[in-house]
Formats: structure tokens, sequence, C-alpha cells
């Protein structure tokens, strides 16, 4: 079960309010890069059901997710997600979009944190509040935990939408991934309008 001892040991170290972040979509070949954001103050109270049922949420049904989604609205005062569209991503890189798209969650929040834990290996440049990225965060420290599945939702909703927009490509069962579905879908159609040109091999199709 996920607790919050990495959030314990910030405001033992002084800190009031920490905020853990984490992004859905770097790997795949349409779509953006979406990032989610949880700020747990010092004295936040946490739900016993999110305590008891969050994990990672690349190990959560897309049921539990959705679920966990609600609950995290519902019960969590801070939060918020920050999005780079796929124009974005082709133009400045997939890395320095997700950070961007990091640093745009942390800005969203109404109250803003002193400290931000990233989850990965990087820290996000740039960004003016001390921070400390875990390897392997989202399956150690709650409120990355948490963030990790309104980015994940968030995504895949966004997905589903893009879907309805250009349906020859099964964004609703992929989210965008580089699926033997999607692939074939590729094959036959093309790239569309969100598909990052800057990737293989969606720019070897734009080639040929």
């Amino acid at each position: 079960m996920l607790n919050l001892d990495f959030e314990k040991s910030v405001f033992y170290s002084g800190y009031n309010n920490v905020a853990g972040v984490d992004e859905a979509g770097r790997g795949p070949l349409a779509g953006p890069v979406v990032a989610g954001c949880v700020l747990i103050g010092r004295h936040t109270k946490i739900d016993k059901e999110l305590m008891d049922k969050c994990r990672d949420s690349k190990k959560l049904t897309e049921k539990k997710r959705k679920y966990l989604f609600d609950l995290i609205t519902k019960k969590i005062e801070h939060y918020a997600i920050g999005v780079c569209d796929v124009h974005v991503i082709d133009k400045i890189n997939i890395l320095e979009a997700t950070f961007l798209a990091m640093k745009k969650a942390i800005s969203n929040l109404q109250l803003q944190p002193d400290f931000v834990l990233v989850d990965g290996k990087i820290k996000i440049k740039n960004l003016n509040i001390e921070q400390e990225a875990i390897v392997k965060g989202d399956s150690q420290v709650l409120s990355i935990a948490l963030a990790s599945i309104l980015a994940k939702v968030t995504r895949d909703m966004i997905m589903e939408d893009l879907h309805k927009k250009y349906p020859n490509y099964s964004f609703d069962k992929h989210k965008g991934y580089g699926t033997k579905l999607h692939m074939e879908r590729l094959q036959i159609f093309g790239p569309s309008l969100v598909h990052r040109t800057s990737f293989r091999p969606v720019s070897d199709l734009i080639k040929k």
C-alpha cells in the first residue's frame, strides 16, 4: 500500500506544501502529453479509501482508474492538469513538452507548492521550486500515484474524443500507442493531424 513517507520527509525538512507530479503519453505516436499534479499540505487529511485503493496507474484496470479519478477529484482539494498538444511536441521535442506540461500543471494549482516530487530520474527543467526526482515514484509516493491516475485518465478521455474526430485510427482502443492495429491503420490512411510527425514511424510515412 502506498503511504506518505516521502511527503512526510519533505515536511520534516521544513516545507509545508508538497506536490506530486507525473505524466502520461510520452511514448504514443499520436495525441498530447498530459501531466497530473496533486498537492498535499502538512495538515492535509487523506481519505482512507484513497490510501487503501491507490496504486501506480499502470497496475490498475481502466475501470478502477476511472473510479479513483472521480474519487481524487472529489476528495483532494488541490489538483491540476497540464497538457501539451502534438504541435508543441513536434516543435520542442517530447522531453521538453513533458517538462512544459508538468510546469503547466503546477502553475494551474490554486495553491502553489514549496516542494515538488516528480516521477522519474530527471528533474523538471527551469522550475523555480525545490524538487526531487524519484525513480518509480508512481509506485512509492502517494501524491505521485494520485497525479499519475489524473494524467492517465485525462489523456485517455482526450484520445476517446479524438477517436470521434478521426475514427479511422481507433484511438479509443490503443490511445495512440504503436500497437499492431494502430500501425495497420497508419499504413492504410497515413498520418492524421494529431499524429506526432517527429516520431518514427510517422515521419517515415510522411517521407514516402
